[in-house]
């Protein structure tokens, strides 16, 4: 196979890379405005682009063979791409004269890129300043990197012999209007029942599957939608199913995350449970955005439903918030930094806004913050971790990022979410059940993941789960 061909399905990651300089799409109509050329030559793949005026040339070892075939066409296809997305960075880099503060990289998980030098066995040092030459990351993200891959040195280390659990409650009592999860209104509720049903018959299934592999069990998270938008009857029967079919997890979560879902009840039968870990997130403690973003609690309920949660004895709640929501600017988002230091979570994730396709804001053409205003902002938010005694352990970056920025987790010593860790470093196996639910099977030694995913509309997982359980099986049969 011709280096060339490894290219094949590459045109969005390019994209991707323009969009990086605020060049407009549209660009790409036109043949003209980007060449390229890719050769491979005395064992190097050399790539150049051009726009016509300036040019930009880069070279690469071609991988060294590993005896097997079918690894050997990853690793060529995976360095051929990588190349071809410095050299057009290189390219922009020179024309536009913007640094963005991730530099060259689009994926969403960076952290892999300082495992991939401690893999080959570079210091951590060495390794934070191998991304900042080879990706032109700035030094203090490449700094907040090596911070987090200390911080996950100390967790229990992921192998073949785990596996992470999800469930999915699909329901919210209203939709955020960034949201593009697989969710559904509650409304009256009449699927609540019926898809319970079904969930709980996939999970039954899952447990077997589970105990035929051998594997152990590691983490378990329940996650929405918002699991406590069921009743208090229903959400302890899935606690209950959770916990028979699902025993002895390193670490359970539940997410809680809308305050106006929240009872004593509901807070007490997860305790009960033996969940350790909840989310309450107000996303912006500001009412007037709240109300923009479509969510039906004010700043108060949040602050009443943390006095709940520590009233019945959860001691580990983590608060997610959104920087650069609409109509934020630095103002609103250091009041929200100030509700957080005054009800001191365990852990803190700081998300920046991404206006995903799916969403009421794209739909609406919604405005991101300038890039100024989105790094202040999650500058405010690392700054106030620090202020609370907390370490970044985990981060992931998405498309159409404000300020072209990231997702970070911060927690207390002894508070990291071993599932958020396991999901964002892809290193762990994970059955996932519900609607939208995707399990994955880790292959360490190829660089590949297989998934089986669910299918996201309710209805339609109601109606096919012995095909959703089927496709488990599947993928982890030997």
């Amino acid at each position: 196979m011709s280096v060339t061909d490894y290219l094949d399905t590459i045109e969005p990651d390019l994209k991707n890379i323009t969009r990086l300089f605020a060049l407009p799409d549209t660009l790409w109509d036109s043949p003209q405005a980007f060449r390229m050329t890719m050769d491979e030559r005395d064992g190097r793949y050399v790539c150049a682009w051009t726009d016509g005026r300036a040019s930009a040339t880069l070279d690469t070892p071609v991988p060294e063979a590993t005896g097997d075939t079918r690894v050997d066409e990853l690793h060529r296809r995976r360095a051929a791409r990588r190349l071809c997305r410095q050299t057009l960075y290189a390219l922009c880099r020179e024309t536009t004269g913007i640094h963005p503060p991730w530099g060259s990289l689009t994926g969403i998980r960076p952290t892999r890129l300082i495992y991939e030098q401690l893999e080959a066995g570079q210091s951590l040092e060495r390794a934070r300043a191998e991304v900042v030459r080879q990706f032109d990351v700035r030094p203090d993200k490449a700094e907040l990197l090596a911070e987090i891959v200390q911080t996950q040195a100390l967790l229990p280390a992921p192998d073949d012999r785990w596996m992470d659990v999800y469930i999915g409650i699909p329901f919210c009592t209203t939709r955020c209007a960034y949201c593009s999860f697989s969710s559904g209104e509650l409304g009256k509720g009449k699927l609540v029942e019926p898809y319970l049903a079904a969930l709980f018959h996939e999970m039954e299934q899952g447990a077997r599957l589970l105990a035929d592999t051998g594997r152990g069990l590691r983490a378990l998270y329940i996650g929405g939608g918002t699991p406590t938008a069921l009743n208090e009857e229903q959400l302890a029967r899935l606690l209950e199913a959770t916990m028979r079919l699902f025993p002895g997890a390193l670490e359970y979560t539940v997410e809680a995350g809308r305050p106006d879902t929240i009872t004593p009840q509901k807070l007490r039968a997860i305790r009960e449970a033996g969940v350790g870990r909840i989310s309450i997130n107000p996303q912006t403690m500001n009412d007037r955005t709240l109300r923009v973003i479509g969510r039906a609690h004010t700043a108060q309920q949040v602050r009443e439903a943390y006095a709940m949660a520590r009233a019945e004895g959860l001691r580990h709640i983590n608060m997610d918030v959104i920087a650069g929501l609409p109509g934020e600017n630095a103002d609103d988002f250091a009041v929200t930094m100030a509700a957080a230091r005054e009800l001191r979570p365990e852990s803190l994730t700081v998300h920046t806004l991404a206006i995903k396709r799916s969403s009421r804001l794209h739909l609406e053409n919604a405005p991101l913050p300038d890039a100024a205003t989105a790094e202040g902002m999650t500058e405010m938010g690392r700054e106030t971790a620090k202020i609370l005694g907390m370490t970044p352990y985990y981060l992931y970056r998405q498309k159409y990022m404000a300020g072209n920025q990231e997702n970070v987790g911060y927690a207390l010593p002894g508070h990291a979410c071993l599932y958020n860790v396991d999901i964002m470093e892809e290193n762990t196996h994970i059955l996932a059940f519900g609607a939208g639910g995707i399990s994955k099977r880790i292959y360490p030694d190829e660089g590949h993941i297989g998934r089986a995913p669910n299918v996201s509309n309710i209805e339609q997982y109601i109606a096919r789960v012995e095909e959703m359980a089927e496709r488990k099986r599947e993928l982890f049969r030997a």
